[in-house]
């Protein structure tokens, strides 16, 4: 490579040479011709043939002599101005190419006022900047998912063994095939959930956006966790406005109330409460769910719609990290907003804001 490189430059500069001797050496002929013919003329003097032949070759060592400057400067200056910018841009190409995108290029200083070396090297730099937070972002991806996956098949491979036992009571194998049941259902949720999130994020699901009235959407949704909350003697208590209508698509803002609802009843201790309310805010409809759990710092509510992140390690074998994921991807799609609000050892509040439809049509902001 480095002989290549300067074998290309050697070339570089011959072919330069010769331009530039051609250029001048042609210039300088003219010029002196033309300046010892008038010259003979106003002084009346007969150019002979030794006359001109000497001419002729102080010409030619003129063009060489600056020729060779010239080519000399030039080169220098190709070197500065190009050849070092150039290659440290080629360098650090090849680095990203293999992989290395903590590479960043220095700002160089040009001698001339065109500054568009420096314009590619900032874009560059951004672009670096970029490819190492989404290599980041795949590689934390990609252990999380080899984590959550690995706890649900350890408990089903543990579970399958102690079913092996022989005169296993009727009472234990109902317990263990119960818990392969559930490890192999979070698998399952959290596999869909990856689906879709990636076909979310990558526009691979083109939202149907319909008018329906949301508070019957919502009733609907609490009544799905009735078994749940008496199980667990939660306090329910609602505000719904009737006759909200949103114009979005249904399917996915039933994922959203679906994630946000579980996870309210999930942190919710035995006789605490959770809240859901509806109501109508100038051209927003603003749901929010309101759990007694064990709420989360700032820290934590900071990170909390990331993939994977799971602020109460207590709880996480009861979810994956992803459904809050979900939920932004899917109001942010929406064109609506999500926020949190939340108090370590009192709970914790989300609520979304949509905009609402008024006589049929979409409310403006």
């Amino acid at each position: 490579m480095k002989k290549g490189r300067k074998y290309r430059w050697i070339i570089r500069a011959i072919s330069n040479f010769f331009a530039v001797f051609t250029i001048f050496a042609f210039v300088i002929t003219c010029s002196t011709m033309l300046f010892v013919s008038t010259l003979s003329d106003s002084l009346g003097v007969i150019i002979t043939e030794e006359n001109v032949n000497t001419a002729a070759k102080l010409t030619f060592y003129n063009a060489v002599f600056i020729s060779v400057i010239f080519t000399v400067i030039d080169t220098v200056r190709q070197m500065v101005t190009v050849d070092r910018p150039a290659k440290q841009i080629t360098d650090a190409t090849e680095r990203m190419v293999k992989g290395d995108f903590s590479m960043r290029i220095e700002p160089v200083a040009l001698l001339s006022p065109d500054d568009r070396f420096n314009e590619i090297i900032n874009g560059i730099n951004k672009m670096a900047e970029e490819l190492s937070g989404v290599e980041t972002l795949r590689t934390d991806f990609i252990a999380n998912v080899s984590h959550e996956m690995k706890t649900p098949l350890t408990v089903i491979k543990n579970y399958g063994r102690l079913l092996q036992t022989p005169d296993l009571p009727e009472d234990k194998r109902i317990e263990y095939a119960k818990a392969i049941t559930d490890a192999s259902g979070r698998l399952s949720e959290m596999m869909t959930n990856i689906l879709k999130l990636n076909r979310l994020e990558n526009q691979q699901i083109y939202p149907k956006t319909e008018n329906y009235d949301l508070s019957e959407q919502l009733c609907e949704c609490l009544l799905q966790y009735e078994s749940v909350w008496e199980e667990k003697n939660i306090e329910i208590d609602t505000d719904i406005e009737d006759g909200i209508i949103v114009s979005a698509d249904s399917e996915l803002l039933y994922l959203v109330w679906n994630n946000l609802l579980s996870n309210a009843f999930k942190f919710t201790e035995e006789g605490g409460m959770v809240s859901l309310s509806l109501s109508s805010e100038g051209g927003y409809a603003t749901v929010k769910v309101t759990d007694t759990g064990c709420g989360m710092s700032p820290e934590i509510g900071a990170h909390i719609f990331e993939k994977f992140y799971q602020g109460d390690t207590s709880h996480a074998t009861q979810g994956n990290g992803l459904g809050l994921a979900l939920v932004k991807k899917v109001v942010d799609i929406m064109r609506g907003e999500i926020s949190v609000e939340s108090e370590l050892g009192v709970g914790s509040t989300f609520t979304v804001r949509l905009r609402r439809v008024n006589n049929g049509l979409e409310k403006a902001r």
